[in-house]
């Protein structure tokens, strides 16, 4: 036996070798097969060369990565891992020769290489780890200190913390630890669901790897060899949620050109030349012709630049802005933990594991059947001044560099339990900005509901919809339709005066409201607050929310942040007015002063245009899930599978309130992994195993995942169906 590949009922590859370095060659060789459209474009998107078939939308993302240098990081990270590591380059390049051969072989490509007329392209040793670079640069949101600079500098200081909330949410997770003393089996669970941008084919590959030395299953990410964050092997199991740690900088620096090329201005005073060089991307037309785009790329001592340069940014405004990374920093990437974490046997050797982890810094629970628990944080986190991480600070003062990197702190359980949801905890000295901690204490406060917990139960939690978010909003509308009640409209005279020059707060005298309106008030008041898909209550404060949204967002107190610095088009939406003030809203509503807006004026009024044209339908009707596509096809909203949950239920699938009421991002997986039983473990996807159109396991597991089931995880071989012999 060299490999062989299997299936179970859910198209879901089980693959056995007889050395780690086979299996890698085989599960590169099964993702060529089912993946090949999505590792092409993440090829592609790694390169910065995805707009040479995708067109014009995609050449922003190209600048970027071109700019960031992501490939030449990737390439420099692989070779200093083959000169650290050299067992787990040779690992990686097994898996690389895997895909190269599963992308000759593919004797059914999908139909989207017919539609942009591309063939698959070479994969290189450095790949893998420029697929995952890329897939993981805008994870820990450096984005967001560009927008508290903008709303610093238009509203004051103050509205950093107004305006502190989990937004625009590029990623984040629920993840639980149950403990022994309180499940069912006297065994740990731990279970979860990473919510990403949701993607289709999914972001996430099930998949079961056997071979002499260790046996898993697990979450792969298509075009990494192994399982990195997810996984069992039978006697451990981990699982991850974003620790959102900020570990990324952005530094102001001032350029020159010389007749040598470019000059950046250090901390020590004096002009150090950087480095310079151009590229050509290639964007695809309409017509098929290709337009070539040259990118200036440049390196100063802190790192890439990604926005401006000597000439400032597109619109003239004199400004330039390099970003510093880890793994630019360190040329590691972590790919060091993937082949020892295959390896685990005990909740010590994760551990071990996860001393090489790099980036992105993630909350870590893992158990095992010897009832060993961990609870900590994994990752690279530079040591350096506050200031670094709440906006961009000049390269060209001292004090801004880094001296280190900082020891990632753990954690223990209570009550037998552990909840990570991206909110304070572990991860609390690595941060500026959490998530909400509805998510967190909700999920907590189920497990609380019961003292002993089985893998059966779990599906319960990952689709719970209450909205404890609702709140402030729902508390205005108490005091709209009672006179009587306070309101929290007045100036607090201990409350720093608002920056600029704010409309003088001016509070609407109360009057009746319309019929109408009193009775959706009602309705609303008596809502059980579950944003459930059938709800028609749950549409109806939706509605309201949106219109709160839009009437602060176009507010003239708040119009100095609403038009965003010329940054390039791939940073826009975290400096976007509409949804920060959506994921803000909390806040926003509770604060003493909102810079003299009249919010009992402005709740009143979106409650009266809600009542005059009240939503006809259920949450569902509207929100609806959009996944990502490289390629979008001719679904249309009214296709769409109806969704429950919203940005601040355990069943996380968020719109933008103000916006739009789909959701783009969601549940990437859910997963229970049982340490009494493996095979009692569960796991689905939103689609399915297959990226490719038409097969029968391209969309078969979407009905579990929206009826919050999972399918079961098989591992016994004798119960599969075997595909190949490779």
């Amino acid at each position: 036996m060299s490999a062989e590949t299997y299936r179970d009922v859910w198209g879901i590859p089980h693959l056995r070798a007889d050395s780690p370095h086979e299996l890698a060659r085989a599960q590169g060789r099964v993702t060529a097969r089912d993946r090949a459209w999505q590792l092409e474009v993440e090829r592609h998107r790694a390169q910065g060369t995805s707009a040479a078939f995708l067109g014009p939308e995609a050449l922003s993302w190209d600048r970027l990565a071109r700019r960031a240098r992501l490939a030449d990081t990737a390439r420099r990270c692989f070779t200093a891992l083959e000169r650290k590591d050299p067992e787990t380059a040779a690992w990686v390049r097994a898996y690389v020769d895997g895909v190269n051969e599963g992308l000759a072989q593919n004797g059914r490509p999908a139909p989207e290489f017919a539609r942009t007329g591309l063939t698959p392209g070479q994969w290189e040793p450095w790949t893998p780890l420029g697929v995952w670079l890329a897939t993981h640069i805008l994870f820990a949101g450096f984005p967001a200190k560009l927008w508290r600079e903008h709303v610093s500098t238009h509203l004051g200081p103050e509205a950093v913390a107004l305006f502190a909330a989990d937004g625009p949410g590029t990623a984040g997770s629920n993840g639980w630890l149950v403990s022994g003393e309180r499940t069912t089996t006297g065994h740990a669970l731990i279970a979860g669901d990473p919510h990403r941008f949701i993607e289709d084919p999914g972001v996430y590959q099930q998949i079961h790897l056997s071979c002499p030395e260790f046996d898993v299953v697990g979450l792969a990410v298509p075009g990494v060899p192994g399982v990195a964050h997810f996984g069992h092997t039978g006697t451990v199991a981990w699982a991850i949620t974003n620790a959102m740690a900020d570990y990324q900088d952005l530094y102001r620096e001032r350029l020159r050109r010389t007749g040598a090329g470019v000059e950046a201005l250090g901390p020590d005073g004096a002009w150090h030349r950087a480095a310079r060089h151009t590229e050509t991307i290639q964007v695809a037309g309409d017509t098929g012709e290709r337009e070539t785009v040259e990118v200036e790329v440049i390196e100063t001592d802190r790192g890439p630049v990604i926005a401006g340069g000597p000439e400032g940014l597109d619109d003239g405004t004199p400004a330039a802005l390099s970003l510093r990374y880890p793994p630019r920093v360190t040329f590691d990437l972590g790919f060091g933990a993937l082949l020892p974490l295959l390896r685990a046997r005990r909740v010590a050797d994760v551990d071990r594991a996860l001393d090489a982890w790099t980036e992105p810094v993630n909350v870590v629970q893992a158990a095992d059947t010897e009832g060993g628990l961990l609870h900590r944080v994994a990752g690279r986190v530079p040591v350096r001044p506050a200031a670094n991480g709440l906006r961009p600070v000049p390269a060209w003062e001292p004090g801004h560099e880094w001296t280190g990197w900082h020891t990632p702190p753990r954690a223990g359980l209570t009550d037998g339990v552990a909840v990570m949801a991206n909110q304070r905890g572990p991860s609390t000295p690595l941060g500026v900005e959490f998530a909400p901690p509805h998510r967190a204490d909700r999920i907590a406060a189920l497990l609380a509901g019961r003292e002993r917990w089985s893998a059966a139960d779990m599906p319960t939690i990952h689709t719970d919809t209450h909205l404890a978010s609702a709140t402030p909003l729902l508390n205005h509308l108490a005091t709209l339709t009672d006179p009587a009640s306070p309101t929290d409209e007045a100036i607090s005279p201990t409350a720093p005066p608002p920056p600029a020059t704010p409309t003088p707060t001016t509070l609407t005298p109360l009057t009746p409201l319309t019929p109408q309106a009193t009775a959706l008030s009602a309705r609303l008041l008596a809502w059980d607050r579950r944003m459930d898909a059938d709800s028609a209550d749950a549409a109806a404060y939706a509605a309201l929310r949106a219109a709160v949204v839009r009437r602060l967002a176009a507010h003239p107190a708040l119009a100095p942040a609403s038009l965003p610095p010329a940054y390039p088009e791939v940073l826009q939406p975290w400096l976007a007015l509409v949804p920060r003030v959506a994921y803000a809203l909390e806040h926003l509503l509770r604060a003493d002063d909102l810079y003299g807006i009249d919010r009992a004026a402005t709740i009143r009024a979106a409650l009266e245009e809600v009542a005059a044209a009240p939503p006809p339908g259920t949450w569902g009707d509207t929100h609806r899930l959009a996944p990502w596509r490289a390629l979008p096809d001719a679904t249309g909203p009214a296709d769409a599978p109806r969704l429950s949950g919203d940005h601040d239920c355990v069943l996380c699938t968020s719109a933008v309130p103000g916006l739009t009421d789909r959701a783009a991002r969601g549940p990437a997986a859910r997963y229970v992994w049982d340490l009494a039983d493996r095979e009692n473990s569960r796991w689905v996807v939103p689609h399915g195993a297959s990226g490719v159109p038409g097969s029968p396991h391209h969309r078969d597991q979407q009905p579990l995942w929206l009826r919050g089931e999972l399918a079961p995880v098989i591992t016994d071989f004798t119960r599969l169906t075997k595909e190949t012999d490779d």
